[in-house]
């Protein structure tokens, strides 16, 4: 399996997190992951056979060449595959909304083509990647197309920034803070969130919550379900069991042993030394 990691332009620091993909090796099958709620949304294009999946009780579907993910309240399990080849945008919490019109609300849960988000353009950049023949030169055409697309000003700057805090302060940022510290008052705090991202501050902050705890769990398999959740601010093992059941549909235990057995698409943080590089070095 060959996988890169790579920083964006920095004209797209500000809301995109990273660059990165998979390529897999010729008669490898990859044990794809079952994709979990989160804050974040990620773009995919697909230069060999695009993803299958399953969400919920639903039948098998695919995707398109070139897709988005916001999953938020159900996981999506992905099929396995022998022909891995993509590339993939994840925007930081709250960013994706800087790129198009599209709803919070709309975009939750479900899994939309390039087309359906952009357009005739979105369906001219999949056509564009399908000719690609470098990594370098998919990696360009994607930045370019996304600075093409970015918006100038905000939807709500202020509700960006607050979902920023909610975020990375999950266990200690108290609503009500962050909502007097903005001026605002707490329902109108709300309804700016849910306009841009179609969610509530308690449900940004759950869900980072939530987010950062399996992480931890997947990149460190040493890590123990109920240390990991009390670390990460959940009351106690109840509480984590709770929350994990509803957005896993399986307990931790059970959960951890069939994911720790498959790839997983949790990526390293950029502060670890050489983890990630500029794309024009890539090719």
């Amino acid at each position: 399996m060959n996988i890169f990691q790579a920083l964006p332009f920095p004209i797209l620091r500000p809301f995109v997190d990273r660059l990165w993909g998979w390529e897999s090796a010729d008669g490898e099958t990859v044990q794809l992951p079952t994709l979990l709620p989160g804050t974040g949304a990620e773009l995919y294009f697909h230069h060999r056979e695009p993803f299958r999946y399953i969400s919920g009780s639903d039948r098998q579907k695919n995707c398109g060449p070139g897709h988005l993910f916001c999953i938020r309240r159900h996981p999506l399990r992905l099929s396995p595959s022998s022909n891995i080849g993509f590339v993939a945008v994840r925007f930081k919490v709250g960013m994706v909304h800087r790129f198009t019109d599209i709803p919070g609300e709309a975009l939750s849960d479900r899994v939309l083509s390039a087309e359906e988000i952009w357009g005739a353009p979105g369906a001219a950049l999949v056509r564009r990647l399908s000719y690609a023949r470098t990594l370098g030169e998919r990696l360009s055409q994607v930045q370019s197309f996304l600075i093409a697309h970015l918006r100038d000003e905000p939807l709500d700057f202020l509700a960006e920034q607050a979902m920023a805090v909610l975020y990375r302060q999950y266990v200690s940022a108290s609503i009500q803070d962050l909502a007097d510290s903005l001026h605002l008052a707490r329902r109108q705090l709300e309804r700016r969130f849910k306009a841009l991202a179609g969610q509530s501050p308690s449900e940004v902050r759950r869900l980072s919550r939530f987010q950062h705890t399996v992480r931890q769990l997947m990149l460190d398999t040493s890590a123990g379900p109920t240390d990991a959740a009390l670390d990460h601010g959940y009351y106690d093992q109840a509480h984590f069991i709770r929350d994990f059941r509803q957005f896993t549909n399986a307990t931790p235990r059970r959960y951890l042993e069939d994911a720790r057995a498959k790839t997983h698409f949790y990526n390293t943080s950029h502060r670890v030394a050489g983890n990630l590089r500029a794309p024009n070095n890539l090719i």
